[in-house]
């Protein structure tokens, strides 16, 4: 692998290319805040999808958001809108004359991103997906099993960053949290939902839970997964409430910040309250905590050591054993006894 030529006097202009998941653009964020901390005069600026420009808006450390509506690119009928749309991105994207770009995407979709900037110096990961190490002339050699989190901040190293003595999780101001929590005392937080239904605890595994916690609970959701939020509440014993698909990202970091704790699956928001230093209790099915799992020492992961998890199956096999046999009360006891030993 070459060695990255640094300008004598710093970047002036960087590119982050990291347009989803959720989860996935927080674990961006210590490679934002290294940036910044390395060169402090450069403007930095990140390619995200339009779902999640929410995460980063009005971030401080961020001069401009490039926005790209990738779902839609997926959609036979609206080529001739795609390829406009294409078009005017890498036509901005190489007005700007990047000094460095940096994929920590790792697809074919950001690979062709980079390549529009035409940045001489472009630098992404050597066990890249699809294909996409065409692009890059710098490939940043990774362990499969290493934490996102770390796995980012190789390439941070790479273009010239101090290793964090405890890598920072940058967010943009939060807004208040919403007002029926304020007259809740002490509460927690749960979230239902994940990426796939895989990944997901049983809305009546949840609701059990819910009614054995000695706090009350704010169900959270996105739009899409708002029936699942409100079953959960339904299903608690009149211990929660939901605010299932009633929160925007920045109402959700207000909620976590202020909350006890969170029980979820692998989850963005796992990786929101992790990014706040909220304790997490998240359950674990097919896919690998080592990998993906909340990132720092405070957080409690339950799972089955069984001989064939992870799997990272996109679909629920026959018995589902490693979601289903998780139950309430062992995470109850879980979060029981980490509040004690707190006390």
């Amino acid at each position: 692998m070459n060695e990255l030529l640094v300008p004598p006097s710093g970047f002036r202009k960087i590119l982050i290319v990291k347009p989803s998941a959720f989860g996935d653009v927080i674990h961006g964020l210590p490679v934002l805040h290294a940036l910044r901390e390395r060169y402090p005069q450069a403007e930095l600026h990140w390619v995200v999808a339009k779902s999640f420009v929410s995460v980063l808006e009005d971030h401080p450390l961020i001069h401009r958001l490039w926005v790209i509506d990738k779902d839609s690119w997926k959609k036979p009928g609206r080529i001739a809108s795609t390829c406009s749309e294409l078009w005017k991105l890498r036509r901005g994207l190489r007005a700007e004359k990047f000094d460095l770009v940096i994929d920590l995407q790792g697809l074919f979709r950001s690979a062709v991103i980079v390549l529009f900037t035409g940045a001489r110096q472009r630098v992404g990961f050597e066990n890249a997906r699809e294909g996409a190490g065409f692009s890059y002339n710098y490939r940043v050699r990774t362990e499969a099993e290493l934490h996102a989190v770390e796995k980012n901040l190789l390439v941070a190293r790479f273009v010239g960053c101090c290793d964090p003595v405890e890598p920072q999780f940058p967010l943009p101001p939060r807004s208040e949290p919403p007002s029926i929590v304020k007259s809740l005392g002490p509460y927690a937080v749960i979230a239902p939902s994940a990426g796939t239904l895989v990944k997901r605890w049983p809305a009546e595994y949840f609701g059990r839970l819910a009614s054995l916690l000695p706090i009350p609970s704010v169900i959270v959701t996105g739009p899409s997964d708002a029936a699942l939020g409100d079953e959960v509440a339904r299903l608690s014993g009149a211990k929660a409430f939901s605010l299932a698909g009633k929160t925007t990202l920045k109402e959700l970091s207000a909620l976590l910040e202020d909350a006890r704790f969170l029980v979820t699956c692998d989850s963005g928001p796992m990786h929101l309250a992790a990014a706040l230093g909220v304790p997490v209790f998240a359950v674990f099915g097919p896919t690998s905590p080592r990998r993906t799992g909340p990132y720092g020492k405070i957080h409690t992961i339950l799972r089955l050591s069984l001989p064939c998890s992870p799997c990272f199956t996109r679909k629920p096999c026959p018995d589902w054993r490693c979601i289903r046999e998780i139950t309430p009360e062992m995470v109850f006891e879980a979060i029981e006894k980490t509040v004690n030993s707190e006390q």
